[in-house]
């Protein structure tokens, strides 16, 4: 097990050199995007003006208040609560936020499926695990909503953010065909055939 500080935007070398189990601290910038987000962008032929080439998205639709705009907040938003959700809902925009914007790194909580997977895999990519139910201490890792786009979509807008020391963050899922959840489903599965056989119950 490895630790990795990384800053976007990331070569298709850095990502690769991560494995599971390995943790990661980003700095710099993190997108913020969510199933609103997606579905416009892949189901309704939207366009973002964010280049996402080497970047990480982050599934999220983040709490934010209206504010003055100042150096502080240049659009006038300032993060409440940037707590992460589920990943597994938006299983099926892994491959094209890949294949038609670059995206390197998602991180999300609960992991995603099989396409994904294999999406990683031949792309060159991470899927990294947040802790659910962190989100008053994710928030302090955002310094600051530099941006937003696709904003009618508020709060699942594409946001921009500046990080500072945003993780630890797991690696749960890498580009050499690693799964924390494939390894975890294989640990259960198999203690849960060895207590039925002492049991007695066939299966």
């Amino acid at each position: 097990m490895a630790h990795y500080t990384l800053r976007a935007p990331f070569t298709e070398a850095q990502v690769r050199a991560l494995r599971v189990n390995d943790s990661v601290t980003l700095e710099g910038t993190l997108y913020g995007i969510r199933d609103a987000t997606q579905i416009h962008l892949f189901d309704h032929g939207r366009k973002t003006r964010f280049d996402l080439s080497g970047q990480a998205v982050i599934h999220t639709a983040p709490n934010v208040k209206k504010v003055e705009k100042s150096a502080l907040h240049p659009v006038g938003y300032a993060p409440v609560c940037v707590g992460t959700t589920t990943s597994d809902r938006m299983e099926r925009f892994t491959r094209p936020l890949m294949v038609q914007y670059g995206v390197r790194l998602v991180i999300g909580k609960g992991g995603l499926r099989d396409d994904s997977l294999k999406a990683l895999h031949e792309m060159g990519g991470a899927y990294l695990a947040i802790i659910g139910g962190a989100a008053a201490l994710e928030t302090t890792w955002v310094e600051a909503i530099e941006d937003v786009d696709l904003d009618d979509l508020h709060p699942e807008s594409l946001w921009k953010f500046r990080v500072r020391g945003f993780g630890l963050l797991l690696v749960a899922m890498d580009s050499h065909g690693g799964s924390l959840y494939a390894q975890v489903n294989s640990s259960a599965q198999g203690r849960r055939a060895r207590a039925l056989e002492s049991l007695g119950v066939k299966v």
